[in-house]
């Protein structure tokens, strides 16, 4: 028995081992003096990770989060670890429409440009509530919030050409079970929601970067890997505690999981690559993107949804 589990031990470390080996990692020399950029959930995780390299490389950063506590002492952290002191910490929360507008409205008016967008905040295991705008919870938070944001800041981007935007989404997309007709509808399970919104961002993104051709602005989805965040800190005490032992094993740290983000942020290896969806820096091919994903009719579907579903207004419509 003992030498049985001592073989399974060491089949496991050698698996990891392999799997630690397999990720891939931003090289990137390039500098950020000068250009402006968001971080959406930049205290914590992936996030923060992500704000901390662009605030080395010189950027001005301004973390898009919803506690301002928490907010704060990520961007005290930030400058203290960089000496950066152009860090700022701005309130935004995606489960209320108005504050996403308001935290546009604010960005438009204080800022001279926009350099980079990176949509990171998202949420899973949330419980299924409707939102005060009348939308399911989840869709809101991955899907809705962000891309009322991106659609809100588009000028700014677009006066600042070349730009990114950067959409973190997830190989769960794959898992979808999508009514393109009817995003707001309520699925079997959270873990079908949670897919769902997924699949909507590398859906809304695709069509984004097809609207956005020939403005020098690209937009990109990517699947960041099964990172140790709080991206699941909603779930029920056992559950969580379950997923997070399981995560500890097998999954990627929050630096390790950033680094995708950062690439398709700074590389200058994919220059004017747009529409296209990333793993381990580099464009995704096992698996690739989802299937329902490269349809344009779905695209155009989910994104004439979106607008209904964020109330777009004819003045806020640009694309």
């Amino acid at each position: 028995m003992i030498c049985w589990l001592s073989g399974v031990f060491m089949v496991l470390i050698i698996i990891k081992v392999a799997y630690k080996l397999s990720i891939g990692w931003d090289r990137s020399p390039t500098c950020l003096i000068g250009k402006t950029t968001i971080v959406t959930g930049a205290n914590s995780g992936i996030g923060y990770i992500t704000a901390l390299d662009f605030a080395k490389r010189g950027a001005r950063v301004i973390l898009a989060c919803r506690d301002r506590n928490k907010a704060e002492k990520a961007k005290n952290e930030i400058i203290a670890q960089t000496g950066n002191p152009n860090i700022f910490a701005r309130i935004i929360d995606f489960a209320l429409l108005a504050s996403v507008r308001l935290f546009a409205e604010e960005i438009n008016n204080s800022e001279k440009r926009l350099d980079i967008l990176v949509n990171n905040a998202g949420a899973g295991g949330l419980p299924e509530t409707t939102t005060e705008d009348g939308l399911n919870l989840l869709m809101q938070v991955n899907h809705f919030g962000p891309a009322l944001l991106t659609l809100l800041l588009i000028d700014l981007l677009k006066k600042s050409a070349p730009s990114r935007i950067v959409n973190v989404s997830s190989i769960a997309a794959h898992g979808a079970r999508l009514d393109p007709t009817d995003l707001n509808a309520w699925p079997d399970s959270q873990t079908i929601n949670y897919c769902n919104s997924k699949l909507c961002v590398t859906i809304f993104t695709n069509e984004l970067a097809r609207r956005l051709r020939g403005t020098n602005v690209v937009a990109n989805s990517l699947h960041p890997g099964t990172v140790r965040t709080e991206l699941f800190r909603e779930m029920p005490c056992i559950m969580k505690e379950i997923f997070h032992a399981f995560l500890y094993v097998w999954c990627k740290t929050a630096e390790e999981g950033a680094q995708t983000s950062i690439y398709v942020a700074v590389s200058k290896d994919i220059e004017g690559v747009s529409g296209e969806y990333f793993d381990n820096c580099r464009i995704a091919w096992l698996p690739p993107m989802p299937k329902m994903a490269r349809d344009e009719s779905v695209a155009v579907t989910v994104w004439k949804k979106t607008e209904e579903h964020i109330r777009l207004t004819p003045e806020e419509a640009r694309l």
